[in-house]
C-alpha cells in the first residue's frame, strides 16, 4: 500500500513538473513577431565642402544634407548650409542656412529635384564701410544622370533675382553624392 502511494504520489508530481515546465517554455515564447525598423536603412548622407585660397581670397563652405528613401522613386531629405568668403581689402560674408529637398528617379539613371533654400547673408564691404543682411530665397529645379550614388547634373534657381542674390547666375551645375 505504501509502494502504491507513493509511486501514485511520484506520477502526479512528475505531471505537475511536466506541466509547469511546459507552461514556462510557452511563456517565454514571444508570440507577437518583432518587426524591425528599416527607416536607418533608408536614410542616406552626404553633401559638400569646398575650400578655395588665392591671392586675398578664401572661400570655405560645408553643406551636410541627408535624404529618406521612400522607394526607388522618391526620396525627400533636408540639408544645412554654412559659406564665407572673402576678399581682401573687399569685402567678408557670411552665409548659413537650410533646405529642404525632394528627388524623383522616373528611370534609375534620371534624377529630378526640387530644393527650397534659405539662406542668411551678412556681407561687410571694407573699402567703403558698408554692410548688408539679407534673407536669400532660392527655389531650385534640376535634372541630373545617375550612376548609383553620384548625380551629375544642372539646376535653375526659379527665384533668381540679379540685385539681392548670393549666386552669380540663375544656372548652377552640381554633383551630388549620397553614401
Amino acid at each position: 500500500m505504501k509502494k502504491n502511494a507513493l509511486h501514485n504520489l511520484t506520477k502526479r508530481l512528475t505531471f505537475v513538473f511536466f506541466l509547469c515546465f511546459c507552461f514556462s517554455i510557452f511563456a517565454q515564447q514571444n508570440t507577437q513577431p518583432q518587426t524591425k525598423s528599416d527607416f536607418w536603412n533608408k536614410v542616406q548622407f552626404g553633401g559638400g565642402l569646398g575650400l578655395g585660397f588665392g591671392t586675398g581670397f578664401t572661400n570655405i563652405s560645408i553643406a551636410p544634407s541627408a535624404i529618406y528613401n521612400v522607394n526607388d522613386y522618391f526620396s525627400a531629405g533636408v540639408g544645412l548650409q554654412y559659406n564665407y568668403l572673402k576678399q581682401k581689402d573687399a569685402f567678408s560674408s557670411s552665409q548659413y542656412g537650410g533646405s529642404i529637398l525632394g528627388l524623383v528617379n522616373p528611370i534609375p539613371e534620371i534624377q529630378l529635384s526640387v530644393e527650397l533654400e534659405q539662406l542668411r547673408v551678412n556681407v561687410n564691404y571694407e573699402d567703403i564701410n558698408l554692410s548688408d543682411n539679407f534673407w536669400n530665397t532660392g527655389l531650385f529645379l534640376g535634372a541630373g544622370y545617375r550612376a548609383e550614388n553620384v548625380t551629375i547634373g544642372a539646376r535653375y534657381n526659379v527665384l533668381f533675382d540679379k540685385d539681392k542674390n548670393v549666386y552669380g547666375d540663375a544656372l548652377m551645375p552640381f554633383v551630388r553624392v549620397f553614401f
